[in-house]
C-alpha cells in the first residue's frame, strides 16, 4: 500500500480512553490484554506534570513521573494499543449505543465503550508568584511531598475552611510549622488553641506573594508588609474535574463533599449516568495519588471488559475492532494508488518468480503487480473488503490472485513454509509482547526464500503535536516495526539478513506523498 490518505480519519475501535495518565494507561492495558482495540487520546497534561518525582508507589518510589508513563505508553502499545496525541473536543452517542468523539484537527474515533479518564485542573489560590514554584517548594500533598520537606520552615497557607485538614501530617514532618489563616477563615478556636498548644505558630493576615532570594523560596509576604520566613509552602487548592467533551452526552459533575471542588459520579463499576460511559482516576476522585489512579483505572479496565464480553454473548458474536476499523476505511473510494509499491519492484527485480504472500494487501497494488510478472500471489488481508477489490480488480485485468482473510496475529495465521516470497509493505499488524505476527511472518517463508517488510521511517511521526490543534490519527508505535522483525531474525543461526537500512522512498511507482524515508529489511531463510 502507498501512504497516501484523507486529510482526516474515523478510526474504529472497542474502547476510546480520553486521558494519559495512570488511570487511563492502566485501563488501556488490562483492555489490551483482553485482546480488545483501544485507542487512548493523550492531550499531553497530566496533573503532576509539574513535580519532579513520585513517591508513596510501591515499586516506583522517586521515580520522575515522566518514566511511569513512558512506560506505561509502551505497556500499552506492546499490546497493540495506541496512545495518539491529541484532544478530544466532543463526544455524542448514536442510536445504536456507539460513542463517536471528535478530535480536535478533524479526525473522529468511533468506539462501543469511553473511558472518561481526563483528571482534574487544581485552582491554585491567587498569590504572586506561587504558580510558578508549584510542584517543587510550593506543595500540597503531605503524603506525595512532605518528606522532602521534613525539618524546613514549612509555611501552610490556608485558604478556606478545609485548608486546616493536613496540619496535623505536616506538624508531623516539621517542628517549624507556621499557619497562615486567612483573614476571612473561620476556625473554632478549639481548634486553633489546640494547634498552638502543640507548638504550631498561628498568623492572621492574607498572603499576597512568595519572596524568592537567589532563585530560591525564603518567604511568604502579607498584605500588610509582614513577612514569614519559609523554606516550603504548603496550600489546598480547589479543583475542577475536566469534565467538558462530555457535556453533550449530559453528563454534569456534582459538588465534592469537601465544598473545594466537583467530580464525575459513577457507580461501583465506573460505570456514569450514560450508557458506556465510564470514568476512572481524579475526575472521580480527587483525593487519589498516582498508585491509586493506576489501580481504579485498572479495576475500571477490567469492568469494561466484563460489560464488552456480556455483549458479544448476547450477540453470539466474536468481534474484531481492527477488521471493522479497515472495512470501514475501504468501505467509499479508493483508498490507494493502486500502483506497486517502489521498493517491492527493486528489491525483488532478481528473484526468480515463485509462490509469493502480501501481507496487508490492501487494494492489492503488489499483489496484482506480482501475478502479472509470473509470481503465484497470495493476498493477505483482515479486511474482507479490502480483499473484495482485489478480486475484482483481478478478475478485470485477468490475473491470478489468491485472497486470503486472517489476522495476521492468528493463530497459524498463514500456511507455514510454503512461500517463496514473504511481503510486507507498511502492513499495520498490531504489536504483542510475545511477537506472535512476526513469528507468523518467518514462519511462512520457505527455506531459500525471501523475506521483504518495509515501513516509513517512523521518527517524523513521533514529533511532538500541539495538541490545542492537532490530533494524530495513528500511533506508529502500535503495530509491528520493522525493528521487531530484525530483532528476531538477529540471532537465528536460519536466517541471513541481506539488507536492513534506511533510505529514501525511491520515485516511480507508489505515491511518496508526505513520507520522505522508508526502512527496509530484507532476509533470506537458510536452507540449511
Amino acid at each position: 500500500m502507498s501512504d497516501h490518505a484523507p486529510r482526516t480519519v474515523e478510526r474504529q475501535c472497542d474502547v476510546a480512553v480520553v486521558g494519559a495518565s495512570a488511570a487511563g494507561l492502566a485501563a488501556a492495558l488490562q483492555l489490551g490484554r483482553q485482546r480488545r482495540a483501544v485507542i487512548v487520546v493523550d492531550a499531553g497534561e497530566p496533573r503532576n506534570a509539574p513535580a519532579t518525582h513520585l513517591h508513596g508507589y510501591l515499586g516506583h518510589e522517586g521515580r520522575p513521573p515522566s518514566e511511569l508513563i513512558t512506560a506505561g505508553r509502551e505497556e500499552v502499545r506492546s499490546y497493540g494499543g495506541e496512545v495518539l496525541p491529541g484532544r478530544v473536543s466532543r463526544v455524542t452517542r448514536a442510536d445504536d449505543g456507539r460513542f463517536r468523539l471528535e478530535l480536535v484537527g478533524g479526525n473522529t474515533i468511533v468506539a462501543r465503550r469511553v473511558l472518561a479518564a481526563t483528571g482534574l485542573v487544581d485552582e491554585l489560590p491567587d498569590i504572586d508568584g506561587l504558580a510558578e514554584r508549584w510542584g517543587r517548594d510550593v506543595i500540597h500533598c503531605p503524603f506525595c511531598h512532605g518528606f522532602e520537606v521534613r525539618d524546613q520552615r514549612i509555611v501552610q497557607v490556608v485558604t478556606h475552611s478545609m485548608g486546616l485538614h493536613a496540619t496535623g501530617l505536616f506538624r508531623q514532618l516539621t517542628a517549624r510549622l507556621t499557619v497562615i489563616l486567612d483573614d476571612h477563615i473561620e476556625v473554632p478556636h478549639g481548634e486553633i488553641d489546640a494547634l498552638q498548644a502543640a507548638g504550631v505558630e498561628i498568623v492572621h493576615g492574607r498572603v499576597r506573594r512568595i519572596v524568592t532570594d537567589d532563585g530560591k523560596l525564603s518567604a511568604v509576604e502579607l498584605d500588610d508588609d509582614r513577612r514569614v520566613d519559609a523554606d516550603a509552602v504548603a496550600v489546598a487548592p480547589r479543583f475542577t474535574a475536566r469534565a467538558e467533551p462530555f457535556a453533550s452526552l449530559g453528563i454534569r459533575t456534582a459538588p465534592h463533599a469537601t465544598g473545594l471542588g466537583d467530580f464525575v459520579e459513577t457507580d461501583a463499576t465506573g460505570a456514569t449516568a450514560v450508557p458506556g460511559l465510564y470514568a476512572a482516576g481524579n475526575v472521580t476522585d480527587p483525593s487519589q495519588q498516582v498508585s491509586q489512579a493506576a489501580a481504579d483505572g485498572s479495576r475500571i479496565g477490567a469492568m469494561i471488559s466484563f460489560s464488552l464480553a456480556d455483549d458479544d454473548i448476547r450477540l453470539a458474536a466474536r468481534s474484531s475492532a481492527n477488521e471493522a476499523d479497515w472495512d470501514h476505511r475501504y468501505g467509499g473510494d479508493q483508498v490507494w494508488s493502486g500502483n506497486p509499491n517502489g521498493t517491492l519492484v527493486n528489491e525483488i527485480s532478481g528473484l526468480t518468480p515463485g509462490r509469493a504472500l502480501d501481507v496487508g494487501a490492501g487494494e492489492g497494488g503488489d499483489a496484482l503487480w506480482l501475478a502479472e510478472h509470473g509470481w503465484r500471489v497470495t493476498a493477505n488481508d483482515i479486511s474482507r473488503r479490502a480483499l473484495a477489490r482485489v478480486a475484482a480488480e483481478a478478475e478485470r485485468r485477468g490475473a491470478c490472485v489468491e485472497c486470503h482473510h486472517a489476522d495476521a496475529n492468528a493463530l497459524d495465521a498463514f500456511e507455514a513454509g510454503a512461500f517463496d516470497l514473504v511481503s510486507a509493505q507498511y502492513a499495520s499488524i498490531p504489536r504483542t509482547p510475545d511477537n506472535r505476527a512476526v513469528r507468523n511472518l518467518l514462519n511462512a517463508v520457505a527455506p531459500g526464500g525471501t523475506l521483504l517488510v518495509v515501513s516509513h521511517d517512523l521518527e517524523p511521526m513521533r514529533a511532538p503535536v500541539d495538541t490545542l490543534a492537532h490530533s494524530r490519527p495513528f500511533d506508529p508505535d502500535a503495530y509491528v516495526r520493522v525493528e521487531d522483525v530484525a530483532a528476531a531474525l538477529a540471532d537465528s543461526p536460519t536466517w541471513h539478513i541481506e539488507v536492513h537500512e534506511k533510505r529514501p522512498r525511491p520515485a516511480g511507482a507508489a505515491s511518496a506523498s508526505h513520507h520522505v524515508d522508508d526502512v527496509v529489511l530484507r532476509a533470506r531463510r537458510l536452507t540449511g
